[in-house]
């Protein structure tokens, strides 16, 4: 039996409007407020918040590998998605870029703080080896010790091919699992089309069943500007009701984005039971948008917090779009609180995917933590060191972090690779 203490933090978050002082007990990867301590290995924590591992409900590590590409800033999605992928086709993607990237994008996220990435994989050149490139995400994740929620996405696929390779993918990756989480809950598999912008409705019914036949999640994204703007053109009807009419607005299904619905659509969300995630470090400086997330949340859904990208939101730190959700949500309703904003990074987002264990430090949830040092000058005066996090001290990384009870990084370094080879491995194959 391996036996962890977290001790002396300043202020430990257990989950949303939970915090206290004193021990967190690790036993064997779980939180475990009951165990015998005596010679157990102990993490000093003095001068640091504890908070749970953050969980990134919306990425796509692919794109780790095409930030600030000359023409992509700054413009109308109708004009971003041909340049992604133009790029991509330029790149080559295959199981050898998806693996370099993934383990740039994920080694960044462990930096930040970041102990689970949902990645929403969209690009799937014809003839490519789709199981290849699905399991190189999921090796880049079990060699650095982050756990992966990998979502088959599809974009203008073929609907027929879209579901025979997510169907091939489960069953290489998760051999013999039903639910879609791997025994030692490092590795998830999910399901989801981009949209309706790009995808039929053949495409969602083909992966709805390819997801019932092995109880996996659904996930796509909805109501951005193109979104809504296609929807119009091609259907004469808005995303929502689409999705509703093809069976995904469901307790299983969670939306990336929602920038733009009505309070009519926001009832509809809430009695479906979907999930939402906000991504305002995408949304916001492209223009996309701003989700009214605080009326998301007063209708009952629970929202969680990504990423997305690094073709449209160049950097992987959740933190920092926490602070960017803070400062934006005012424009669009009552300012978020910072404990909201930190329960969407952990606990909403957890829930988007289905694992109540993960997002949260009470006993019995997974042992992912992160050590925020609050003792530095940009804390200096700060009255709340938990909401201090968010608002002071942009872009900070964490001292300790702590995945399935493992020590992935210490001292603000990555114990798991070499942080400069892998970001050389990735530039090599890009020649860049």
């Amino acid at each position: 039996m391996s036996v962890v203490v977290v001790r002396g933090a300043v202020a430990v978050v257990e989950e949303a409007g939970r915090t206290r002082t004193g021990d967190v007990v690790i036993v064997d990867g779980r939180v475990d407020d009951t165990a015998d301590t005596t010679g157990a290995r102990v993490i000093d924590a003095s001068g640091c918040v504890a908070t749970p591992g953050l969980v990134n409900a919306h990425h796509h590590l692919l794109q780790t590998a095409f930030r600030t590409l000359p023409g992509t800033r700054g413009i109308p999605m109708r004009d971003w998605l041909p340049a992604m992928a133009a790029a991509y086709a330029e790149a080559v993607v295959d199981p050898e870029l998806t693996l370099l990237a993934a383990r740039a994008g994920l080694a960044e996220a462990l930096l930040s703080g970041v102990t689970t990435v949902a990645d929403h994989h969209l690009t799937w050149p014809s003839g490519a080896d789709t199981v290849g490139m699905a399991r190189a995400a999921a090796d880049a994740a079990a060699g650095l010790g982050a756990r992966l929620a990998f979502v088959r996405g599809a974009a203008r696929d073929d609907p027929q091919e879209a579901a025979a390779s997510a169907d091939d993918i489960v069953r290489a990756l998760l051999p013999d699992v039903h639910g879609g989480v791997s025994d030692d809950g490092m590795l998830q598999v999910a399901v989801g089309p981009a949209g309706v912008h790009s995808d039929p409705r053949e495409t969602f019914e083909l992966l709805g069943e390819v997801a019932r036949a092995h109880g996996l999640r659904r996930r796509t994204q909805a109501n951005e500007v193109v979104d809504v703007e296609i929807a119009r053109e091609r259907y004469g009807r808005r995303p929502l009701e689409l999705l509703e009419e093809w069976g995904w607005l469901a307790p299983d299904v969670t939306l990336a984005h929602l920038c733009d619905v009505t309070d009519d659509e926001i009832a509809r969300l809430a009695a479906s039971g979907i999930t939402a995630t906000h991504a305002p470090g995408c949304d916001v400086p492209m223009g996309w948008g701003v989700a009214p997330v605080r009326r998301l949340l007063d209708a009952g859904l629970a929202v969680g917090l990504g990423t997305s990208g690094g073709g449209s939101n160049d950097a992987g730190h959740l933190l920092a779009d926490a602070r960017l959700a803070l400062q934006v949500s005012a424009l669009v309703g009552p300012q978020l609180a910072a404990s909201e904003v930190l329960a969407m990074a952990t606990e909403g987002s957890a829930d988007g995917l289905g694992r109540p264990e993960l997002g949260r430090l009470t006993p019995g949830s997974a042992a992912d933590l992160c050590l925020w040092d609050v003792t530095g000058v940009a804390d200096a005066g700060v009255a709340d060191p938990v909401a201090g996090l968010l608002w002071a001290s942009p872009g900070r990384r964490p001292r300790t972090v702590v995945v399935a009870g493992r020590v992935v990084v210490d001292e603000g370094r990555l114990l798991t690779a070499d942080e400069h080879a892998v970001v050389a491995d990735l530039f090599e194959r890009v020649a860049r």
